[in-house]
């Protein structure tokens, strides 16, 4: 039995809702997965997520995502026994161990020579060249999407787009490198852009509360446009520091584009 992740790596932040990450290595998989009554052990079960069984390394493994009643959860990872000689001979961990682990129980000494976790697993690399400018080229992408929704007045595609696909994915990773920039590319980014607010610059986390807001349809292009504009000025400022240009003309060029779709008619049948 290990236990992994955020409660294994010196100096994470932990809380009350913050869950236990175990891995179980059993002998047979399988009475684990079909009868999930042993997860009883722990508590009354709130709700579980199934993670089906695939292959990992080329040998069968699973997960249950359990959720208890009175607030505690623990990731279940249940591996078969081979796979820990498979580690322990490996050149290096895989990344769900070099997070962090310690081993809670080993009665069969199955984990002597695994090696010490280096906590750099998830840490972002600098982008290359084409991947910063790929990465900008489909923020604005995304964009035009949601201009096309709000014309329409589909609120829930234009939400996807904006507040899914433009800030959850593209912008926060560009927050996430301003912030290694910051850091010198050492600081393990929260999931779903957790800890941000913590790591980035007060005015900046403000800019970015302003881009959510409800279902109107003004307060929507309102937001789309000051997400560009946060979204430019990280942009701007992580290309400075890694010697990149950024697409001031791409950017224009939609931008002019999307002012366009707001000023069109919705019984328009041409565009201008």
């Amino acid at each position: 039995m290990l236990l992994t992740s955020t409660r294994t790596r010196p100096g994470a932040r932990v809380d009350l809702f913050s869950d236990y990450d175990v891995v179980l290595v059993v002998t047979d998989i399988q009475p684990f997965f079909t009868d999930r009554g042993w997860l009883e052990d722990f508590g009354r079960v709130l709700v579980v997520y199934r993670d089906p069984i695939k292959l990992e390394y080329g040998i069968e493994r699973f997960a249950y995502i359990t959720q208890y009643e009175d607030g505690l959860k623990i990731d279940f990872t249940v591996w078969p026994v081979e796979m820990v000689p498979w580690l322990v001979a490996a050149p290096q961990l895989p990344d769900d161990l070099d997070v962090g682990y310690t081993i809670l129980m080993d009665k069969d000494n199955l984990t002597a020579g695994l090696q010490t976790p280096t906590y750099a697993a998830h840490i972002p690399s600098p982008p290359t060249q084409a991947e910063y400018e790929n990465r900008i080229e489909v923020f604005f992408h995304e964009a035009t999407y949601v201009a096309k929704h709000l014309w329409r007045d589909d609120l829930m595609a234009a939400k996807y787009n904006l507040d899914y696909a433009m800030k959850m994915n593209k912008l926060r990773q560009m927050l996430e490198w301003r912030m290694e920039i910051d850091r010198g590319w050492s600081v393990k980014p929260g999931a779903y852009g957790r800890g941000l607010k913590q790591h980035l610059a007060p005015e900046i986390w403000q800019e970015l509360e302003r881009t959510y807001v409800g279902a109107g349809e003004q307060e929507n292009w309102d937001a789309l446009f000051n997400t560009i504009a946060l979204y430019r000025r990280v942009a701007i400022e992580v290309g400075r520091h890694l010697g990149y240009s950024y697409p001031h003309d791409l950017d224009r060029r939609t931008m002019a584009y999307l002012k366009k779709v707001q000023n069109l008619d919705r019984g328009a049948t041409s565009f201008p």
